[in-house]
């Protein structure tokens, strides 16, 4: 059984700011880095303990090279993706060899009154697929839905998990935090977050059999409305994609991975919006 994770940070027990999620704050970073490594490990112990044979770690958050590669289980049968820029962002490495997939540490959507709440980049005011409101987590989880990937098992906050079960209904859900506004959450201790992560992962490898692909069907239609106007500028300049209004654009693919990354493509050259050329 090949598993992949992908790992993303805002969702850890106990995150609550950006600072403690930023790479560049010497002070609570290195603190809240250990303990995203930690709900990592739990999820692939649990995994290993459920039947899972093989596992593919991506890290997926910020930098993307967060983890601490000693802190995860010394076992041969765990690899480890880390660095950024990749071409696949979030989900580099997934393939249709993977039997299925976790999402640890997630976060809710742009736009909802949620932790730490945002869509990839804070560009990105608001993002669907036919007419689907799309967390990071439900925008994943239909590229592995494209390869014939289930995803088994999402952790974060109650916000994320609530939203993608309703979606992956044959999914564990595992909440270790409450949020409370933007920048506070009711959290679990960042033990007891670990054992329910373990215990979820354990859960999550018996439902291989029940669980499906998540998939949005064709025709697929992509829109994007942007944090500001420059950002939508930007975007109007790639290929296939249309202005519908000040700050939204519009794309369509014939297949979900063409779509998937168009979107990717078209954050990062929203970005250069905030950079002087």
């Amino acid at each position: 059984m090949q598993l992949f994770i992908s790992c993303d940070m805002e969702g850890t027990a106990g995150v609550c700011s950006w600072s403690q999620c930023d790479p560049e704050n010497r002070h609570e970073y290195p603190v809240f880095r250990r303990l995203m490594t930690l709900e990592v490990a739990a999820a692939v112990e649990g995994a290993l303990g459920g039947g899972a044979s093989q596992i593919l770690i991506n890290d997926s958050h910020w930098s993307m090279h967060n983890l601490l590669l000693d802190e995860l289980p010394p076992r041969p049968e765990i690899r480890v993706i880390s660095g950024a820029p990749k071409p696949w962002s979030m989900m580099q490495g997934l393939s249709d060899a993977s039997d299925a997939a976790f999402f640890t540490g997630y976060h809710a959507k742009a736009g909802d009154a949620a932790t730490l709440a945002h869509t990839f980049s804070d560009d990105v005011h608001c993002v669907t697929v036919n007419d689907v409101a799309c967390s990071e987590a439900l925008l994943n989880a239909a590229l592995a839905g494209s390869y014939g990937v289930p995803v088994l098992m999402i952790t974060g906050d109650r916000a994320i998990v609530d939203e993608t079960l309703r979606h992956l209904p044959w999914a564990v859900g595992v909440s270790v935090k409450d949020p409370i506004g933007f920048s506070s959450v009711n959290s679990l201790p960042p033990s007891a977050a670990r054992d329910a992560i373990r215990k979820g992962a354990r859960e999550a490898m018996g439902r291989v059999g029940n669980a499906r692909p998540f998939t949005f069907q064709p025709p697929l239609e992509l829109r994007i409305e942007t944090a500001a106007v420059e950002h939508a500028d930007f975007i109007e300049l790639l290929p296939g994609f249309t202005r519908i209004a000040g700050r939204a654009v519009r794309a369509t693919a014939g297949d979900y991975p063409s779509l998937f990354a168009s979107f990717l493509a078209a954050t990062r050259i929203a970005a250069a919006a905030n950079r002087p050329s």
